[in-house]
């Protein structure tokens, strides 16, 4: 799943740091490193065509925007 150079996304709770503040930083990073959106794309096996052809449709609606 990680490319080699990419690290996890990884926070240092500090001493005073509450752990809702912590976690809140924690899905931040996991957010801005789009590792959610990557689970999620990789949770099921998508052939190549349906691929495609799922590109294909996100462009002719962006065009037609």
């Amino acid at each position: 799943m990680w490319r080699e150079g990419e690290q996890m996304a990884e926070i240092k709770v500090g001493k005073n740091e509450t752990l809702d503040s912590a976690l809140r930083r924690f899905k931040r990073a996991t957010q801005k490193a789009g590792i959610l959106s990557e689970v999620r794309k990789r949770e099921h096996y998508e052939k190549p065509s349906v691929a495609r052809k799922k590109k294909s449709e996100a462009a002719r609606k962006r065009k037609t925007r």
